[in-house]
């Protein structure tokens, strides 16, 4: 037997339990697989004991991390929010139009756009028959990310890559017009052209909308501040 051979027989085999979730990292976990299940059987026929065979955990995990199926559904509520928002974030690197175009996720593919309709239906159909998570959705859904979008707003005035008088209006009239037409093909109203064109149509909305924020410069910098740094000094060396 070779020296390399016999060191490599002699190398111990590691062991031991795969590395444990964090608490934050197995909730979310849980949330996200109780979401097809609370789609498909709705609020009030879905029981945390449903979820523990679902998700396959014990009950005492489940309940260490969701004291009840109403915190449970909040939770589902804050992940659901990242898919249409996505923020926190830092886009400090791209324009301010690519980094809405971002934030807002319109490139995603139809797919996901269904899924992430589907479950602002379910939402909504669920609150309106218990009333005690309308004001939980609203609270951790739009509200959160009306503020969240304010929060980025105000960071981007406070570097001077835009100019708005008042942060909260401007994210309210942006999410009015970015959600607007989600809510209503959510709502299967008849809008073939949104639902054929998504993508283009809420790209021209964040256009139009980052026309009416960028900094007004004097001397021919109209509206550069939007770009990025390394983008507005590879311009001005070109001029």
């Amino acid at each position: 037997m070779t020296k390399e051979s016999s060191s490599a027989v002699a190398e111990p085999r590691r062991r031991g339990r795969p590395k444990v979730l964090s608490d934050a990292s197995q909730a979310q976990k849980i949330a996200r697989q109780a979401r097809s299940l609370f789609l498909k059987n709705g609020y009030a026929r879905t029981s945390m004991d449903d979820v523990v065979r679902h998700c396959r955990i014990s009950k005492s995990t489940l309940y260490r991390l969701f004291t009840n199926k109403k915190e449970l559904f909040a939770a589902i509520i804050d992940d659901h929010r990242f898919d249409m928002l996505v923020l926190p974030g830092n886009y400090d690197d791209v324009s301010i139009e690519e980094a809405l175009a971002r934030i807002f996720r319109i490139d995603i593919d139809s797919g996901a756009n269904e899924d992430r309709l589907a479950l602002i239906r379910f939402a909504v159909i669920e609150s309106e028959q218990f009333p005690e998570l309308g004001p939980l959705l609203y609270e951790r859904g739009p509200d959160q990310s009306l503020r969240e979008l304010a929060l980025w707003l105000a960071d981007q005035r406070k570097k001077g890559r835009i100019e708005v008088p008042n942060v909260d209006d401007a994210a309210m009239a942006l999410m009015d017009m970015m959600f607007g037409p989600l809510i209503r093909i959510g709502e299967h109203v008849h809008t073939p052209r949104l639902e054929d064109d998504r993508a283009r149509y809420l790209r021209n909305c964040i256009s139009l909308f980052t026309r009416g924020i960028l900094p007004r410069a004097a001397g021919g910098e109209a509206r550069r501040a939007g770009r990025p740094r390394t983008e507005r000094k590879h311009a001005s060396s070109k001029a």
